[in-house]
């Protein structure tokens, strides 16, 4: 059985088309679940490697080891430059600039490089074994489930949004662990829809950004869509095909639409924002993708901005010398290098009350709360002029306030970006769109519709379904055979 996935930085969906009538895969009583996992057990941390007697041991052999290639090398330069000063004059200087250098490395320098190779080498196995199944998937929980246990038991891993970390630099086991990650939550995505259908759910539609959150440019996306199918392979899955979700959101409404018009789609997710031009309605079977656009920013930025500008000063941001990067740190959730870097800061000099409540927010599943704090406020300030948030797992008593303005400031980078984004669009277009189709969790929020409305003011607005319109495509898009290319379709 094939299905569409909508696997997204802030939440996850899958859905698929039995007998032409969509069916969403339910996850408890809900239809979708924040894309967020927790692990009793503790994913490999290279703060948790220990030297043994017996890793002290391959440590010395791997020295010795480096000491005879050492010697050998040695030997074969020395044996390399007799032979060039053997040659005639004419030929000897040419000879001797080939003769590679001896490289005479002292034992501390070889002892430390057999040190990082043991430890390499036992992070490399941890992450084997998270990849192979020997973390416990009946003790994994996803969701707001999951958030709950975490901040319930302040130990083991909680890992929010992995699909913003696929197209940023890797180092050492990091890509290993970040691909076990992902193949649980698809691997939960499937056994889950499996159960549901009563079938073998073993092939997939997943949904892709047009342009993936990256540090590494157009090589993050690649890495990004590498690790996705390698980890869908990993959770069960036979056959993948890829879907930009603007492309799959124009097919979601494509079924729902009549008349042919000309359709501006604008996805604003968690991670990224997305727009793609479509003929969408008539008689085609599938709406006709012109093109698509994409932006590396969403939600998450400016959950990021509103808590630096509303929640951090309650801890001593711009009230204290305390360096701003703590404070960014502890915002990001999603980064598990930012999150251990502020729970390994210390913050014994900055004044109280501060101290304490900085303290308080290191402690396991914290920032996590904090950050759900953050999402209930941007929510509210959507429809209201103020929010209260309680912050009394910091400090009794303590709330912040958060008036309207705070979230105006807060989403100006986005807005910016975006009005940017679909400037770009609108310069590129022959003739503007006749409607915008707008979905995306933050499609919700007034200043993005009003950001849409002074680019295309005389367009129809159509309010899609904020949360599904992209697993409604793919799940469409499902439906089609295996060998029937959907536009789009990768």
């Amino acid at each position: 059985m094939r299905i569409g996935i909508d696997f997204g930085t802030s939440y996850s969906a899958a859905g698929a088309q039995l007998d032409g009538v969509l069916q969403l895969v339910r996850f408890g009583a809900a239809e979708q679940f924040r894309t967020t996992v927790f692990f009793p057990q503790r994913l490999p941390d290279a703060a948790d490697f220990v030297m043994t007697p017996a890793l002290h041991r391959e440590v010395a052999g791997l020295v010795q080891v480096a000491r005879r290639e050492q010697a050998a090398h040695a030997a074969r330069v020395r044996n390399a430059r007799e032979a060039a000063l053997r040659l005639p004059e004419s030929r000897r200087a040419a000879a001797l600039a080939l003769v590679p250098r001896e490289l005479e490395r002292a034992e501390p320098e070889l002892r430390r490089d057999a040190e990082a190779a043991v430890r390499r080498r036992w992070l490399e196995e941890q992450a084997r074994q998270v990849g192979s199944g020997q973390l416990d998937m009946a003790n994994a929980l996803y969701g707001e489930d999951a958030v709950d246990a975490y901040i319930a038991s302040g130990s083991g891993q909680l890992v929010v949004s992995p699909k913003s970390m696929l197209g940023y630099r890797l180092h050492g086991s990091a890509r290993q662990s970040l691909l076990a990650i992902t193949s649980h939550i698809l691997r939960h995505i499937r056994e889950t829809a499996g159960a549901q259908f009563g079938a073998t759910v073993d092939a997939a539609v997943l949904g892709r950004p047009v342009e993936f959150r990256s540090s590494m440019g157009d090589a993050g996306g690649v890495q990004a869509l590498a690790i996705l199918r390698e980890a869908a392979a990993m959770a069960g899955f036979v056959h993948v095909e890829f879907l930009e979700e603007p492309s799959a959101a124009a097919l979601g409404h494509h079924r729902r639409t009549g008349a042919a018009r000309r359709t501006l789609v604008v996805d604003v997710g968690g991670g990224t924002t997305d727009v793609a031009l479509a003929d969408v309605g008539g008689d085609r079977p599938v709406p006709g993708i012109l093109r698509a656009w994409g932006l590396a920013q969403g939600g998450t930025d400016v959950d990021i901005e509103l808590s630096m500008r509303a929640f951090m000063p309650l801890c001593g941001k711009d009230r204290t010398p305390t360096p701003v990067h703590h404070y960014y740190q502890a915002a990001a959730v999603h980064d598990l290098e930012r999150q251990r870097a502020f729970r390994q800061a210390r913050f014994d000099q900055v004044a109280a009350p501060y101290a304490a409540r900085l303290a308080r927010l290191q402690h396991g599943g914290t920032t996590i709360r904090l950050n759900r704090g953050v999402e209930q406020a941007k929510i509210a300030l959507s429809a209201s002029s103020a929010a209260r948030v309680d912050l009394d797992y910091l400090e009794e008593d303590l709330v912040a306030d958060v008036a309207r303005e705070r979230l105006d400031e807060a989403a100006e980078r986005f807005i910016a970006s975006l009005h940017g984004l679909l400037a770009t669009v609108d310069g590129q277009l022959e003739r503007p769109p006749e409607v915008v189709f707008a979905t995306g969790g933050m499609s919700r929020a007034p200043y993005v519709r009003m950001a849409i409305a002074r680019v295309f003011p005389d367009a129809a607005f159509i309010a899609g379904d904020a949360s599904l319109g992209v697993v409604t495509g793919l799940a469409a898009a499902a439906s089609h055979p295996v060998d029937t290319p959907v536009p789009g379709a990768a």
